[in-house]
């Protein structure tokens, strides 16, 4: 028996992506936005952002100069000048207020642009035919993918925007303070023991070994935050996963009385999510001792460093400060890898999600790229024709009894086969979701066909939506939407087409899948491909659609696939479908 190919299981997991290097997800990231349609506005944002940004580390070098000029009209006892400075004050800090807002709205304008293109982007690599399907049975890559396009989006939109924008920063006002500093410090001497020596710019060497220490302690200490983030984000997804399982199922499980063993498995899900928080906890704790013991040295280091400057009477008090609040931009500038440090690997991690997702979404449509296919073909005529159909499943190959079938337009057809024959598998064949397998399958045009899974869709809105659906409600008339209501025995939901509700909780099994047969006599499609959901509906309504079939849409054929139901004489043709279960097969994860 063979499996599926190895290059269907090539399916990219996020411990996977993490191996290619934060440089090639980056790449990707960047990829990503240039081909957005968001890419002109995010573009504008980025441009307006760094002459933000530039201003306003112009108007801090600014203030800086201002700092010793007010200071040393201070230390002069000289009212004029003080006067003239605090003039000033007014208007630097008027434009710092100015900036600052500009920067703000900058900033939530463009973390608001990135996600819409962060979204957009991986709603539309989901919804590309087949991907979301195929992907929600390939692994743990593919649970909650709401969650990947939702929350993770957002995450990564905000992370990416802060972080861009304090590096942005850094290291315009360090390019910009060191120049300070090395001027403050160019001819300063030292008397050390009755020995004088000079070190130019010896301030700035100053800032740079005490930043470079701290930020080295800082990675060996939080080094294990990229990889526990990563972790955390994938069981909070499993948790968030169960506890809206068991949400959705809590009627079941007070049926069967299954409260305590769903309480040991969400119990479990929460114990494994601890283990990581408590990694967290103690990772963070010990950052937080490096990251606060450096902010709390930081208060007095540039004093301690520019005071040989002072006491040899090379600066002023106002040059002291002056100093002291370039030494503290600098700093602040190298210190920047320090303070973000948590943020830089929660940004690693959730852009490591976002990217193993979407790249796991293109692989979607390499799967099984070894394997024989269907071919899959829209016929010139209107028909329906199996030709050597072969299908590969879970159960052995699944092939037709006749090996050439042709179904011509009004034909009522029933494909049968037992429990576990491979029904869904032929059904996802003939659909275009399922093309491992061999032989011929030739199609109407889309427009013409209609397929009923055994589950039906039922999208959220109004009545009319999910009638309609998926054209617009405004296509048919309110006499319309009655009839078939009435048609399908569904009399009592006529007066609430313009209701909003969740339809599939309000509504029954029984009544949602009534409502997905009600769309027959609006759609009126020339090809109905059913897969079991005939056999769910009580008899007085599969009696309806079988007339509904044999009076309006007596021109429509029905290719019913299903276990006999004893109603095999409704049928102008019964075919049998062979498992031949020593032949080979796919292990798919998703079932036949």
């Amino acid at each position: 028996m063979a499996e599926v190919p190895d290059d269907a299981r090539q399916v990219p997991a996020d411990g996977e992506s993490s191996r290619e290097g934060i440089v090639e997800q980056s790449r990707a990231f960047l990829r990503t936005l240039r081909q957005s349609p968001q890419r002109g506005a995010l573009l504008a944002l980025a441009g307006a952002l760094i002459v933000v940004v530039a201003a306003t580390a112009a108007s801090q070098i600014w203030l800086n100069v201002w700092t010793k000029a007010f200071y040393d009209s201070l230390s002069d006892r000289n009212m004029a000048s003080f006067l003239r400075q605090l003039s000033l004050y007014v208007v630097i800090a008027g434009l710092l207020l100015v900036l600052n807002v500009a920067q703000m709205w900058l900033n939530l304008t463009m973390k608001m642009k990135l996600r819409e293109a962060l979204t957009r982007d991986l709603i539309a690599q989901w919804l590309t035919p087949r991907r979301a399907f195929l992907i929600a049975d390939a692994g743990a890559i593919g649970v909650n993918p709401d969650q990947r396009i939702h929350q993770d989006a957002q995450h990564l939109a905000e992370l990416s925007t802060d972080l861009a924008i304090g590096l942005l920063q850094a290291a315009l006002l360090l390019v910009s303070f060191i120049g300070v500093l090395w001027a403050l410090s160019s001819d300063v001497v030292f008397n050390l023991g009755g020995r004088r020596f000079h070190i130019p710019g010896y301030m700035v060497w100053s800032v740079l070994l005490y930043s470079g220490v701290a930020s080295f302690v800082s990675w060996r200490t939080g080094g294990r935050l990229i990889p526990l983030n990563a972790e955390h984000y994938a069981r909070e997804s499993n948790l968030r996963f169960a506890l809206v399982h068991a949400g959705i199922h809590s009627e079941g499980i007070a049926v069967y009385r299954g409260e305590a063993e769903e309480k040991g498995r969400l119990n479990e899900e929460l114990d494994r999510l601890l283990v990581i928080l408590r990694g967290l906890v103690s990772v963070t704790t010990r950052l937080t001792w490096v990251t606060a013991g450096y902010g709390w040295f930081t208060i007095v280091a540039p004093i301690i460093v520019a005071s040989p400057a002072y006491f040899s009477g090379e600066l002023t008090l106002g040059g002291l400060l002056m100093a002291v609040g370039a030494f503290g931009q600098v700093q602040s500038s190298l210190r920047w890898f320090v303070d973000n440090f948590g943020n830089i690997a929660d940004w690693r991690a959730t852009l490591l999600r976002v990217e193993s997702f979407r790249s796991a979404l293109q692989a979607m449509d390499r799967l099984g790229g070894g394997a024989s296919r269907i071919a899959l073909v829209v016929g010139v005529e209107g028909r329906l024709r199996f030709d050597c159909l072969r299908v590969l499943s879970p159960i052995g190959d699944v092939t037709l009894e006749a090996p050439d079938v042709t179904i011509g337009p009004g034909e009522r057809v029933l494909i049968s086969g037992a429990p576990g024959a491979g029904k869904t598998s032929l059904f996802r064949a003939i659909a275009g979701l399922w093309s491992w397998g061999s032989g011929r399958i030739e199609l109407p045009s889309d427009d013409e066909i209609m397929f009923m899974p055994k589950r039906p869709y039922i999208p959220d809105g109004s009545l009319r939506t999910v009638l309609a659906y998926p054209a617009a409600p405004g296509r048919f008339t309110p006499e319309d939407y009655a009839a078939a209501l009435r048609r399908m025995g569904l009399d009592h939901l006529v007066a609430k087409l313009d209701e909003v509700a969740r339809w599939d909780r309000e509504l029954t099994d029984v009544e949602q899948q009534a409502l997905a047969f009600a769309r027959l006599p609006l759609h009126k499609p020339r090809w109905l491909i059913v897969d079991s959901a005939m056999n769910s509906l009580p008899v007085r309504a599969r009696e309806a659609v079988l007339d509904l079939l044999r009076t309006e849409l007596a021109a429509t054929a029905l290719v019913n696939i299903s276990v006999p139901q004893g109603d095999e004489g409704s049928y102008t043709r019964v075919l049998r479908l062979v498992r031949n279960a020593q032949g080979e097969c796919l292990a798919y994860p998703g079932g036949p």
